[in-house]
């Protein structure tokens, strides 16, 4: 899509991921060989595999809800209007350990498609 046309989670590329029983699921809002951009969303009790990335640097930043985030062994509660950088090579897990849906932005650059290596021990 063009960098000049408004993109939100009604005309952006969406895809579904996680548990097929509490499934979350992602928009595109930027996706180009630079930088990606993704809105997410998480249902209640729903979590990602721990993971890091070797090139990409992340910034997590919560829309609506709350979100935990585990880096490197230390977590972090993220509330509405609060985010979290990780580090390229920082093993990392998010967790929504609350009650209603967590909407937040996922931006990575490098894009962190194809950068992903799964840890050994992951709380799921």
């Amino acid at each position: 899509m063009p960098a000049h046309v408004p993109i939100s989670a009604a005309n952006a590329f969406h895809y579904a991921w996680g548990a097929d029983s509490n499934p979350c699921d992602g928009w595109h809002l930027v996706r180009t060989p630079e930088l990606s951009v993704i809105l997410e969303r998480m249902p209640p009790r729903a979590s990602e595999v721990r993971h890091y990335h070797e090139r990409a640097r992340q910034f997590f930043f919560v829309l609506e809800g709350e979100l935990t985030i585990e880096v490197a062994g230390e977590e972090f509660m993220l509330r509405s209007q609060q985010g979290i950088e990780v580090a390229p090579a920082a093993p990392h897990q998010v967790f929504n350990r609350s009650s209603q849906d967590a909407r937040f932005l996922v931006i990575s650059q490098p894009p962190s498609h194809g950068d992903r290596i799964k840890t050994e021990t992951s709380e799921e």
